[in-house]
Order: structure tokens, then sequence, then C-alpha cells
């Protein structure tokens, strides 16, 4: 199975060093670079506005190749991050191989890696944010010796002039096929270079979204991961955001994963799934049903479910999809299958049905273990989120919920099986607790709770500092119900965060 997983892998470098990503060493990187004539190293690195960054190389020779892989290289912290002091301003960049990948868009033969941020002693940056979510699930893992893992759903829009032809259905896009969804081409193309970078994949599809504006076709898509380590999960939602705008400007389209971009029409989200794994074992479930694991942890995002909006919804505009009604949730509960909840229970393949021999007579009855495939889902987050924190967020909230005195008893007082809109629910709707519904409010709820960040030293004081100042001077206390009547003004504030994330 292990040469066959090998021979399979879409990954570039794991084909051709026929090893996983994680046993990359600085040898196969440099014999890599070698046999494949690559002439350039590409470091990469994410910055506090949450973007990748990227510092050129070219190769020298091999001394010089030896150096940078060893070394790393000198960069300005405070122009990457506003915690960081001009006056001390060095930090090092130094590669993990286990993220190198061949650059798609390059001409010249590129080689491509993330980095990690190292201070002035040679010590990880405390505040850096991949660093900060290692932290996050080291101290799962201590508190609970579990493993935490987490997949992305990275919801964009394509934005490009519309020829009229076949014309979709308004708000009924979801999982469209060609002609009626335009840009299935588009997403497919995204989805190969990004799983040749690395990135495990689950699938790709059109979404809800979808109206024309101005003689342009405005077209809602997502990609889905898999489930994996926490760090990985994070870095492959990173490279796929980069690829997809990347591939964008070669198509001559506009992408945004804002959260809004226009009223009245499907946002986008960016859900967290999560599971906790034990021994190569999914703790999720126990006899086909939500195990006391994930009801804990379950229980850890109801009670820090404000706060952690402080690291998915980073901007104004992630308030403007935060509304009642929608797909979008605003009240602090949970359910099964349930989309107007914060997190959802997905469907489990619970049922102990073989689904494939009935669909196929001719196949023999399986013993797959479906159990793997459980995991819950954060809906609340969006584009805007800082990827890293968002995450390391979700690994504390989790830990959190092993840590409290009645994280079961929370985890059943927030528990709803029903749509919580309905007029007949009316008086559950009230016991619960709502999420912040500007950034003001977020800040608010991060100053009340950062403890359970700062424990463990997982979130740094500076770095909470940083979040709680720029979220507040956003002012935006009112904003949602000063431009509910003014579309142009809500125009002009989307434009202004269309790029976000």
């Amino acid at each position: 199975m292990k040469d066959l997983n090998l021979r399979l892998s879409a990954n570039l470098l794991v084909k051709y060093l026929q090893k996983p990503a994680n046993q990359f060493t600085k040898e196969d990187i440099i014999r890599y670079i070698n046999e494949e004539q690559i002439q350039m190293v590409n470091f990469m690195y994410p910055a506090g506005d949450g973007r990748l960054k990227t510092l050129n190389f070219v190769i020298n020779n091999g001394a010089y190749l030896e150096e940078i892989l060893t070394c790393g290289e000198r960069v300005d912290g405070s122009s990457l991050f506003s915690f960081v002091e001009a006056g001390s301003s060095d930090l090092y960049v130094v590669p993990r191989f286990r993220t190198a990948f061949r650059d798609p868009f390059a001409e010249i033969p590129t080689l491509t890696m993330l980095c990690s941020f190292f201070n002035k002693d040679g010590e990880p940056l405390e505040s850096a944010p991949e660093y900060t979510l290692y932290k996050a699930c080291k101290a799962f893992t201590d508190v609970t010796g579990m493993r935490f893992e987490a997949m992305g759903e990275l919801e964009y829009y394509v934005i490009a002039p519309d020829d009229s032809l076949f014309p979709a259905t308004d708000q009924r896009g979801y999982h469209e096929s060609s002609p009626f969804a335009k840009f299935n081409q588009f997403r497919t193309q995204c989805m190969k270079y990004i799983a040749q970078a690395g990135g495990l994949i689950k699938y790709g599809h059109s979404e809800v979204g979808n109206f024309t504006l101005n003689g342009l076709i405005y077209e809602q898509n997502e990609i889905e991961f898999l489930p994996t380590d926490a760090i990985d999960a994070a870095d492959q939602l990173m490279v796929a955001k980069w690829v997809i705008r990347n591939l964008a400007c070669q198509y001559g389209y506009t992408i945004t994963f804002a959260p809004k971009i226009t009223a009245g029409k499907a946002g986008s989200g960016m859900h967290i799934h999560m599971r906790i794994m034990k021994d190569g074992k999914n703790q999720m479930l126990t006899n086909g049903q939500l195990s006391d694991v994930a009801r804990k942890a379950i229980a850890g995002m109801m009670l820090l479910a404000p706060s952690i909006t402080a690291f998915g919804n980073t901007n104004p505009t992630s308030y403007f999809r935060l509304v009642p009604h929608q797909e979008a949730p605003t009240n602090v509960c949970w359910g099964d299958r349930n989309r107007s909840v914060l997190v959802r229970v997905p469907l489990g393949w619970t049922s102990q049905q073989d689904m494939s021999a009935l669909a196929n007579p001719l196949e023999q009855k399986s013993s797959y273990d479906t159990q793997q495939k459980q995991t819950v889902e954060m809906r609340s987050p969006d584009g805007s989120a800082n990827i890293y924190q968002l995450i390391a967020g979700l690994a504390v909230a989790c830990r959190h919920g092993f840590e409290m005195d009645d994280a079961l008893g929370m985890a059943q007082k927030t528990y709803v099986n029903v749509n919580i809109h309905r007029s007949e629910n009316s008086e559950q709707l009230k016991s619960l607790a709502q999420l912040p519904d500007c950034c003001v409010k977020s800040a608010a709820s991060l100053e009340q709770q950062r403890s359970v960040y700062e424990q463990y030293d997982v979130f740094g004081v500076k770095m909470i500092d940083d979040i709680i100042r720029q979220l507040s001077s956003y002012q935006d206390e009112s904003l949602r119900n000063d431009l509910q009547s003014n579309p142009e003004e809500m125009m002009n504030l989307v434009n202004r965060y269309f790029h976000c994330g």
C-alpha cells in the first residue's frame, strides 16, 4: 500500500523522490534541484496580513545552495508583523523541507518552500503564526494525550465578463455542472496545481452563490481538503489561496475570498473541520455515536466561540455575512447535519449499511472502517481569517473542553436538533449566546477570554494585544445597521476588503 500511495501521489516531489513529504531531507532537496535542473529557489512565509510573502534566490553554486538551505536568510520582521519593533526587527526565515513544491507559474524552473521564523538567538519566534499553531497542537496533546487534526473548506468567487450562454439560476449554483457552471475547468486546474504542491484535496465543486451584475458573472466555488496534521492543513490552505490567485491572474479572472461581496447573495466562509486521533484511530465516535471526546471538544468551542471570531472574522465585512436566517451562524450552538448551527456534526457513515454493495450488486461486502471519516465543523470563519491563528485558536478551544469542569453539561445545553430560527424554537433561541456582530465586540470577547489562549504560552501577549488593537480600530459597532439601506456605501466597504486574507 505504501508503494501504491507513493506512485499515485499528485505531489511532484513525493512521486520523484519516492518518499512521503514529511521524510524529505536537505539531501533530497539538493538532489531534486540538481537532477531536475532547478535554477531558482523561493522562500515563502506568512505575514501579519495573512498572505504569503516571497524571497527569491538564484542558485549560484552548490555551496550557496547548501548555505541557504541550512542557514535560511534574514528578513525585516517589522515590515511583516506589527508586533515586531523596528529597533530589533531582524528575523531569520528557515525552510521546512517537507513543504517543498515545484512552482507551477514560474518561467524559470523554481522550487518553493515554506519557512519558519526564528529570532536573533536562533529560537522559534514566539508569536509567529506557524509556531503559535505548533504550540497549540503540542498543548492539546500534552493535556489530552491525543492529536488534533484539521482540514479546510476554501470558498471563493470567480468574477469574469458574462458570456450570456447557458445562464445559471441565481443562488442555485450548488454542484452545478458545465455549461451552466462557467469555471469548472479553472477550478480543476487549480486543484491539480494545489495537489502537485502537496495539498491533500478531498473534492471541488461549484457553490450556491451565482449571479450577474453590471455585465459580470459572479460564480462561487469551493475546494475542500482532507483531514491531516493541523500545521500541514494550514500550510495547504495558504498555498491553495496563492495558487488560485496566480492562476486567476493568468486567466484574466478576478478572485475574491471576501466574506461578503454584495447584499442578498451568498457570502464565502472558510469552514474548518476537526478530528481527534489517538494511535491512528479517530476518537470522534463510540459505537456509531458521537463520543464524549468529541462533545468535550465541542463544549470548548461553545465557550470560546465569541473570541474565535477574532482569528476567523477579521474585518467589518465578516459581520455582514454572520446574520440570522442564512447558512452562516449567529447563535452559539451545535447540532447534527444542521447548517444553521455554529458547529455542525456532518453526516458520518454511521448506519453500518454497505452502500457500495447496494449500489453495485457485483461487489463483495466491504469491511471499510468508515468511523475514520467523522469530523466536526466550525462554520463561523471566513476568508479574512489568519489561517494559522484560527486553527491554533480552535485547537486551544478543543483542548480547553477537556479542562472544563462540566464540559458534557455545556455540550448538552448548547445542542439543537432543529433549525433554531423557526418560531417554535424562540424560547431555546433566547437561551443561547450570540456571536459578536462587529469587530469591536470580537476584540472585547478576545480581551475577556485571552487567558485561555495565553495559557501554556500558546498565544503570545503581544500577538493578542495586536489582534485586539487592530479589530478595535475599525470602530464598526453600528456599521451593519448604518449600511442596511445604503448599498453604495456597502459596496465601497466590500471593495476596501475585497482582497482580504
